[in-house]
């Protein structure tokens, strides 16, 4: 597995996150040497889902997104669910700071619903990509070349489709993160 001493890797979610897709990132990233930094528009801890539903565990949030920069961050990581996705889609700060790891060329990470960030921050139009199937639309109407693929990197980003997923999307983050010297 590749190094990820000394980089910063920062995790993006709020109430709602589906939380495999918020641990095992965590969890991965932390065991490759990463420093993670999961940040919110929430304060104190945030409320992660099973399967949308089932409430899973809380996660401290480290800091918060608005005042955020990509700058002191090596990566980006948004984890899906609904509720999650749907609520950071429209948070401004989230928006600002993914379109920051965009302009910087530096690696963008998105699972399941997430995606949908991505289209709100102006970066699928003519990128291949994945995602949880509901957003095969949402992402076509947006201009990207959706595909049913496990882990998809077009450019800057990439995307897998669900928890299923977690171990390719998982390596694919190090192993990005770690290309870049």
């Amino acid at each position: 597995m590749a190094e990820l001493t000394g980089r910063t890797i920062a995790l993006v979610a709020t109430r709602g996150v589906e939380e495999p897709e918020l641990a095992q990132p965590l969890s991965a990233l932390s065991d490759a040497g990463a420093t993670v930094r999961l940040l919110s528009p929430e304060q104190g801890t945030i409320t992660a889902l099973q399967g949308d539903w089932d409430r899973g565990r809380d996660f401290e949030v480290d800091g918060p997104v608005a005042g955020a920069s990509a700058a002191d961050y090596d990566a980006v990581v948004l984890p899906g669910g609904t509720l999650n996705a749907d609520a950071l889609r429209v948070d401004t700060d989230v928006v600002r700071f993914v379109q920051e790891f965009a302009s910087a060329g530096k690696p963008i990470a998105a699972i399941c619903h997430a995606p949908w960030i991505l289209i709100e921050a102006g970066l699928v139009e003519g990128t291949r990509l994945t995602s949880y199937t509901s957003l095969r639309s949402d992402l076509e109407n947006a201009g990207a070349q959706w595909v049913d693929e496990q882990v998809v990197t077009d450019g800057g980003i990439t995307t897998s489709r669900n928890p299923g997923d977690l171990d390719a999307f998982n390596a694919e983050i190090i192993a990005r993160v770690s290309a870049r010297g």
